[in-house]
């Protein structure tokens, strides 16, 4: 059949059926059945014609053209038995839930009625058959639905086993990030205004409908542009170019960057608004995206992604001290005599991808392809807001946190230089983590290093980093709304957790009447730790710690002289006091504690 790897060929790994249509997005297919989910693997796409043999192999996406009725259905029931992923049919009704389609003795049109009533069998065998069922919008030609949806699994294809981890890093999924943060519906187009990639979405205007269906921009409406300067002013730089509404041309409001290699134009970057105004901050977030999108374009047009990874992997091994700044100066333009930190973030509980420090279960685990899609979108939102920022920031990903790298920082005679730098990424990264949670609905924790006289003491800086985002996801963040910080800010904190961590891991570093009194609190319901813990970092002071736990302070008095007696500990020795306070407030941020 035709579009088939040849026997030998070696079957490469594809991408999940939900990226392939957040991908397409709504101008080209809807989804009219899902027996197994979303998350079935799309390998290939082929096209299937009525004189064709029927033939599929395991995660294809099969075109089914022109079949209709009893033969349709028996085509996808043959599909599904051969293990094919999906299939895709023409129809002029509209998928919707099977429970609000209109029963069968509805009267309506013929032609509207038909076209349900077959929708309604082709759902009915693909639920039966266990194969998703895709309907494909009538203006849509099967040779470009296949060349797009081709494109779109080769672009996620990885070169080799250790690209695995990239496989979600494409244009397709920088347009989506860019869509999010500005607000609008984006197109990624090359120098020669053919659209590479777009974001899903409605609200499309008639420009954008028929790039996306035919893959370029109407030569009338080009031409309009060429007239009115915007492609001069997008070839020249990095300017923002705004484009008015014409509803006479049926063009709403629009944003446009140009995408350039030093002074190469390699092509450009277009947002259309839709019913709500663009995002405050859309024209730094494009102009960010744009330098960002740069360096993927220039890995698609080699077909390769070996610059990219070796600027990631020399950044990764820089941080983690396995390599001299040099050779990370040998390849990317920094200077190894210059200042510069790092920022480190990481997704937190129940975003998706995030860190688990202790081990336990989150409270919502989505699987690995969103975990994995969350985390390309982590890492192409950071790369957008540090570019707009410096040109010569560098990310990668380690461990499953996200780095940044700012070199080349001013420094000055005055002490006030590095607090000053501080201070502007301090900006930058809340920023980033309240576009992450705004724009993306991921909820991110970030640690800004402190600044390093050069390039080579970076992992100093990431270290730091390091710690806080440790002490956030074991300590700070129960009871506290830290979601940026610095080691300055919560040094004092970082150190209580990090002496706490160290008692948790050694049991012999226990106190047995510390020990003794928390059993029996969890024994009887007993509330007499917490009555306790509040007390001595109250300094004693009965009356302040009462008023915390909103309790009339004799009955604290009570509870702390009942917590004496049961334990044996003597409040009145000032080492006691202080292991305690210690041993208590660990098993308090225990887990499940």
């Amino acid at each position: 059949m035709p579009g088939h790897p040849g026997e030998d060929e070696e079957t490469d790994t594809g991408l999940p059926l939900r990226r392939l249509l957040l991908s397409l997005g709504d101008p080209i297919v809807d989804v009219a059945a899902a027996p197994a989910g979303l998350d079935v693997q799309v390998d290939n796409v082929v096209i299937l014609d009525p004189e064709d043999r029927v033939e599929a192999r395991e995660g294809d996406l099969v075109l089914l053209i022109g079949v209709r009725g009893g033969q349709a259905r028996r085509i996808v029931r043959t599909l599904a038995e051969q293990g094919a992923t999906a299939v895709a049919v023409k129809t002029s009704a509209h998928p919707q839930p099977e429970e609000v389609l209109p029963p069968p003795s509805d009267h309506r049109s013929g032609r509207s009625q038909r076209a349900t009533d077959e929708l309604r069998a082709l759902r009915t065998e693909a639920q039966e058959s266990g194969i998703a069922l895709l309907a494909v919008r009538p203006e849509v030609r099967w040779e470009q639905l296949q060349s797009v949806c081709r494109s779109i699994v080769d672009d996620a294809r990885p070169t080799s086993s250790e690209d695995l981890g990239e496989a979600s890093g494409d244009l397709f999924s920088m347009a989506q990030t860019i869509a999010r943060l500005t607000g609008g519906l984006v197109s990624i187009e090359d120098s020669a205004s053919r659209v590479l990639a777009y974001s899903s979405g409605a609200e499309v205007d008639e420009l954008r409908r028929l790039s996306v269906l035919g893959r370029q921009g109407p030569e009338s409406y080009l031409a309009l542009l060429r007239e009115w300067g915007v492609f001069a002013k997008l070839r020249a730089g990095e300017e923002v170019v705004r484009i008015d509404e014409h509803p006479e041309l049926g063009i709403r409001r629009r944003l446009a960057v140009g995408i350039h290699a030093g002074r190469r134009p390699l092509g450009s970057i277009w947002v259309q608004e839709g019913e709500r105004p663009l995002s405050e901050h859309a024209e730094e977030a494009l102009l960010g995206a744009a330098r960002t999108t740069a360096l993927q374009m220039i890995r698609q047009r080699n077909q390769t992604n070996a610059g990219l990874r070796l600027r990631e992997d020399l950044l990764s091994s820089l941080l983690e001290g396995r390599i001299d700044a040099a050779a990370l100066a040998d390849t990317v333009e920094v200077h190894t005599d210059r200042a510069a930190l790092v920022v480190a973030f990481s997704l937190r509980h129940g975003s998706g991808g995030g860190e688990d420090p202790e081990g336990g279960p989150f409270e919502e685990r989505p699987d690995r392809p969103e975990r994995e899609l969350r985390r390309r979108q982590l890492i192409d939102l950071v790369s957008v807001h540090t570019a707009a920022y410096r040109r010569s920031s560098l990310v990668t990903e380690l461990s499953g946190r996200v780095y940044v790298l700012l070199p080349d920082l001013p420094r000055g005679p005055s002490r006030e230089a590095p607090r000053s730098v501080e201070h502007s990424v301090l900006a930058l990264t809340r920023k980033t983590v309240t576009a992450a949670r705004s724009a993306l609905g991921l909820h991110v924790r970030a640690a800004v290093g402190s600044p390093v006289e050069r390039l080579g003491d970076v992992p100093e800086s990431r270290a730091e980093a390091d710690r806080v985002l440790d002490a956030m996801g074991r300590d700070l963040d129960r009871g506290t709304d830290w979601e940026v910080a610095t080691i300055s800010d919560v040094r004092s904190r970082v150190l209580i957790s990090e002496t706490l961590a160290h008692l948790r891991t050694d049991p012999s570093l226990r106190d047995p009447r510390v020990s003794r009194l928390i059993e029996h609190d969890r024994a009887g319901g007993a509330d007499l730790v917490h009555s306790l813990l509040a007390y001595l970092e109250a300094f004693g002071d009965a009356r302040a710690a009462a008023e915390r736990l909103h309790i009339h302070p004799n009955t604290l008095r009570y509870r702390v002289r009942r917590a004496i007696a049961v334990s044996g500990i003597d409040l009145s020795d000032p080492g006691e006091r202080l292991f305690t306070q210690l041993q208590l407030l660990m098993e308090q941020q225990s887990p499940g504690v």
